[in-house]
């Protein structure tokens, strides 16, 4: 039986998932810690694939509408932006060669949208009949797990914080998604989070794990 566009798409983290940590097992036994470049880049046309296949042009207009109700719910979604602020602070510096400050600054701007318009939007659309806090903790949990796959690699970004950190994320903005129906703010939020985190340094373990 041929499946449907839901199934599809409530399958496509775990495909996305799998094939991640194929190509971060793969390239690291090439490129070592620099194989984040093609985890990301793969990555980010498997969301685009599947927002650009499962959406229409008028639902992704609304992911980007403003939003309908308290402006509180936007500050929650821009506080979880600013909490690396202190690990960018303590770390620019890594940011010294353009081989480490034009990926960080492409992933800064990129990332983001293709990011919440696949986990956050496509997926939560697709389970907008399920509980609300059902289908919040199914993408966050999910979300969460496709960022482990930077850890094969890396060692700062291994370990249980990073799932844990990802899982508030997940959280807090699918919340605010539920709560907001746009994704204006959570894309903004999304920005400052790759922004101050210091992606690339961090992928290339440029500074020390724990060093805050």
């Amino acid at each position: 039986m041929k499946p449907t566009k839901k199934q599809i798409v409530l399958t496509s983290p775990f495909l996305i998932i799998a094939l991640n940590f194929t190509i971060a097992f793969l390239f690291g036994n090439i490129i070592g810690k620099w194989a984040f470049i093609p985890i990301i880049l793969i990555e980010w046309c498997l969301f685009l694939f599947f927002i650009l296949k499962y959406t229409e042009k008028e639902t992704r207009k609304n992911w980007l509408q403003k939003n309908k109700n308290s402006f509180g719910w936007n500050i929650l979604a821009l506080f979880i932006g600013f909490l690396p602020l202190p690990l960018f602070l303590m770390h620019y510096e890594t940011l010294g060669i353009w081989q480490v400050w034009l990926p960080w600054i492409l992933l800064a701007l990129i990332n983001p949208w293709l990011e919440e318009f696949y986990w956050r939007g496509l997926l939560l659309d697709y389970t907008k009949n399920w509980s609300h806090w059902i289908a919040i903790i199914f993408t966050s949990l999910v979300f969460a797990l496709n960022h482990t796959v930077f850890g094969v690699n890396s060692e700062l970004n291994s370990g249980i914080t990073v799932i844990i950190s990802t899982l508030i994320m997940g959280l807090i903005w699918g919340l605010v998604y539920k709560k907001t129906n746009s994704l204006r703010w959570i894309i903004l939020a999304h920005f400052l989070v790759d922004f101050f985190n210091l992606s690339a340094a961090s992928f290339l373990d440029l500074y020390e794990k724990g060093n805050w």
